[in-house]
């Protein structure tokens, strides 16, 4: 009759166990907790996208003022300034994000507007053409963060073409006095552009799945300490 398996681990191999599923643990919970606080940022967000439009002022005003929320503003685009956004995909088709100062009123303030996407051309070399209205426009949208990433160097002709959005190099560029704000514009308007966003997400499901991988760690270190001790407890009675 065979004598029952025992269990056999070192100091250091149990101290290097504890440690590590001390600290995964301590990781998944944190992500877990920065889940929760997305979670309510979430539900800030869609709060924010229910309340009726504010306008958007002459006067200046901080991104985070407006970040988030439902925006209207009456003007003009200023067509000659407009950026093409490249590396656009939808629906595995390539293209570009048209972003075009607005004018605020008669004012000389602008604010920028993601007025939608477009199909690229057949030929990298040949931009696609975009209709930009001539007149007086109103432009109903959410403000999105812009992102800060700067190009040192120009793609595509004349520069029109960038792969990131700043407003700082557009206000250097156009010389315009612009808001700091990317409104993305969900409006109609005869364009041919299409504007169909994806919702703001606040990062939730990211942190719920950092923490599932940091737990499942914790379990693995647990599996691996058990199995290994008992191998070595049998290793160590040898065959009977």
């Amino acid at each position: 009759m065979n004598p029952p398996q025992r269990f056999r681990q070192g100091l250091a191999a149990t101290v290097a166990a504890l440690l590590g599923i001390a600290i995964t643990l301590a990781a998944g919970a944190w992500q877990l907790d920065r889940a929760d606080e997305k979670a309510r940022r979430q539900e800030q967000l869609e709060a924010l996208r229910r309340e009726p439009p504010v306008s958007v002022p002459a006067s200046a005003v901080a991104e985070g003022d407006l970040l988030y929320r439902r925006v209207r503003v009456g003007g003009s685009f200023a067509p000659e300034h407009t950026v093409y956004l490249d590396n656009r995909l939808r629906r595995g088709v390539p293209g570009f994000e048209i972003v075009t100062p607005l004018r605020i009123g008669d004012t000389e303030r602008f604010v920028a507007v993601n007025r939608g996407w477009i199909a690229g051309a057949p030929r990298r070399d040949t931009l696609p053409e975009v209709r930009t209205p001539a007149g007086p426009v109103t432009v109903e949208g959410t403000v999105v963060p812009a992102q800060r990433v700067y190009q040192l160097e120009h793609a595509g002709p004349d520069g029109k073409v960038w792969l990131s959005f700043s407003v700082d190099r557009l206000r250097k560029e156009s010389r315009l006095d612009l808001q700091p704000l990317l409104i993305q514009q969900e409006s109609a308007l005869d364009d041919g552009l299409e504007r169909v966003w994806e919702r703001p997400d606040s990062g939730r499901d990211k942190h719920l799945a950092y923490a599932f991988q940091w737990f499942a760690m914790a379990f693995a270190i647990l599996v691996i300490y058990v199995v290994l001790g008992f191998r070595r407890a049998a290793t160590a009675h040898g065959p009977t």
